[in-house]
């Protein structure tokens, strides 16, 4: 697999990589090794260099994980607008050393009170994505700035101000437009037009694309940074900055209303945990489907002997395709607000359930079409960006947040520099009829008002004998999922080090529509071999953003990794 651009923090040497599974197909005799930052101190491992610089300086002035962890959420609205938020939410994941303790923090963006089921049908009764991506409709309201404020008052050990104030230097000062920032602005250009004060911003006064090297401040985003930096949430959920949420929402035919804003709050949930070959997997609970199906798979693959059969051999792909498709099939059914609806997450997470999974896997490939939700009696967006952050003490923080698409719906609310999320397409706005990533849904995730839509977010911790060993996510809509999961089967059954299990060829199963998407790669005897058992192959661009640090429990180092598919990431420690 070849990627034009590494980040600077790899060094590249030569290996010869052979597997038992790899031999079948004569090939990969040959891969890039690569190795992974080393740091003792502390280390950020995030989708944008400055914020990962501001997590790491957090660290080095005494600041734990949490500290330097809301320090990069607040810095990545600035630096990557596409995903890193305050118009958003998402789901912190932290575990506290001492305690020993591991909590989850959802703040996940709630529907607003005048929501209804079906606010995004036509009038033919259909679902209608311009309405659920486009609209003011298609915008939850934000927990962003909420979640962080309940992350640094439980856990954290610094000021609120101090760890807003990088983000407010660099939305003031201006940061240089990096060739991918450059592209992807491009990219949404259409959706900045149809709102002035998005295309203000994101545009020059020409209606011309910003360029790489030039400065891109964003002032009325640093004045909204400030207030909330002064005034804490209340700053940002009342007051001016809510009132001009509201009403840009409004005039874009949303429902959101002040009063939305100032009831939202976060919420701290336990996680889910399972293991896998004597690890504990600790991830994230609905109303994310992340921690819930990638536990299931895990499960469901543990009991075959991935490891000898080999790293992306035909054999390990087909059992991983097959686990793949029955959790997905399970999602489109079971997963939602557990505040709204009864998860199985526990049936769902058993290896009970896993073994009677196995059951129905065969040696060819089982169509979708015969696959449904399993019979558990009693009754889940590709430009998200995560970021990993471990401290001195062990204390760890895996974060995914998003807007959803690229620069969320692409509405700025006047006067306060914040973009708003589409988050709303991730209801079910007809179950059964796919969302924007191509997944199903039923009546569990149904649009309800003050209910969260399901996310397939999965931020993960990996913890041995009771300490963190990794910290791991990734971006990539339905794709999350599975992205995760191959980070963590690289390193416990291949061996992998985190440099390499991040920049492995990847697939992916989602049950519909009925395809094994891969990345380039993949040997191609060895697709041969899965297309003589039935599988779809579908090849297709690059999956995921990883952003994974490991902590050897014994020395206590710290070794990570960026994706390198996203050229602008970086891992740093001290």
């Amino acid at each position: 697999m070849t990627f034009q651009r590494l980040p600077l923090i790899f060094s590249i040497g030569v290996m010869t990589y052979s597997s038992a599974g790899a031999q079948e197909a004569g090939i990969f005799s040959e891969m890039d090794r690569l190795h992974p930052v080393w740091a003792e101190n502390g280390m950020v491992s995030a989708q944008e260099r400055e914020a990962a610089e501001i997590g790491r300086d957090i660290l080095a002035k005494g600041g734990n994980a949490v500290d330097a962890g809301v320090a990069v959420a607040f810095a990545l609205a600035v630096t990557l607008p596409r995903a890193g938020n305050i118009g958003g939410g998402g789901f912190m994941f932290i575990h506290d050393a001492e305690s020993g303790d591991t909590k989850a923090i959802d703040y996940r963006e709630m529907a607003p009170s005048g929501a209804s089921r079906d606010m995004f049908l036509n009038d033919a009764g259909e679902a209608d994505s311009t309405k659920s991506l486009q609209s003011g409709a298609a915008s939850g309201v934000p927990g962003t700035v909420a979640g962080m404020r309940m992350a640094l008052d439980t856990y954290g050990s610094m000021d609120w101000a101090e760890v807003i104030a990088p983000a407010i230097r660099l939305a003031e000062k201006g940061i240089s437009v990096t060739p991918e920032l450059a592209d992807s602005l491009e990219a949404s250009r259409e959706e900045f037009m149809a709102y002035p004060d998005s295309a203000a911003i994101f545009l020059k006064p020409d209606g011309s694309g910003w360029r790489p090297g030039e400065l891109l401040v964003q002032a009325d985003l640093a004045q909204t940074l400030r207030t909330v930096a002064e005034q804490g949430p209340d700053g940002f959920y009342k007051g001016a900055v809510a009132e001009n949420i509201a009403k840009a929402i409004q005039a874009a035919g949303g429902p959101m209303t002040v009063d939305d804003l100032a009831a939202y709050k976060p919420v701290m949930r336990e996680p889910v945990r399972g293991t896998y070959r004597g690890y504990d997997i600790v991830s994230m609970p609905p109303p994310s489907s992340g921690g819930v199906h990638l536990i299931q798979i895990l499960n469901t693959l543990e009991g075959y002997p991935i490891g000898p059969l080999g790293h992306n051999s035909a054999e390990t792909i087909h059992l991983m395709a097959e686990a793949m498709k029955l959790a997905y099939a399970d999602r489109s059914e079971y997963l939602g607000d557990p505040d709204f609806v009864d998860v199985p997450a526990e049936a769902l997470t058993s290896k009970d359930y896993a073994a009677s999974l196995r059951e129905k896997i065969g040696a060819l490939a089982t169509p979708s079409a015969m696959i449904a939700p399993g019979d558990l009696g009693p009754y889940e967006s590709d430009q998200t960006t995560h970021f990993s952050i471990v401290d001195k003490d062990g204390n760890a923080v895996s974060n995914t947040y998003t807007i959803n698409l690229d620069y969320g719906s692409g509405l700025v609310a006047g006067g306060t520099g914040v973009l708003m999320n589409n988050e709303m397409d991730d209801f079910s706005a007809k179950p059964g009829v796919p969302n924007a990533f191509g997944l199903i849904g039923g009546e569990a995730n149904a649009v309800e008002a003050g209910k969260r839509p399901l996310s397939s977010m999965t931020p993960t911790l990996v913890l041995k004998d009771g300490e963190v060993w990794l910290a791991t996510g990734s971006p990539g809509g339905a794709r999350i999922i599975t992205t995760t999961l191959q980070v963590i089967m690289n390193m416990i059954d291949h061996g992998m080090n985190v440099a390499e299990a991040s920049t492995a060829p990847r697939v992916h199963h989602q049950w519909l529509p009925d395809e094994l998407r891969v990345e380039e790669g993949i040997s191609v005897d060895t697709l041969r071999l899965l297309s003589a058992r039935g599988h779809s192959i579908a090849e297709k661009p690059v999956m995921g953003s990883t952003q994974t640090i490991m902590r050897d429990v014994q020395s206590e180092a710290l070794l990570g990794a960026s994706d390198p598919r996203r050229p602008d990431a970086a891992t740093v420690g001290f």
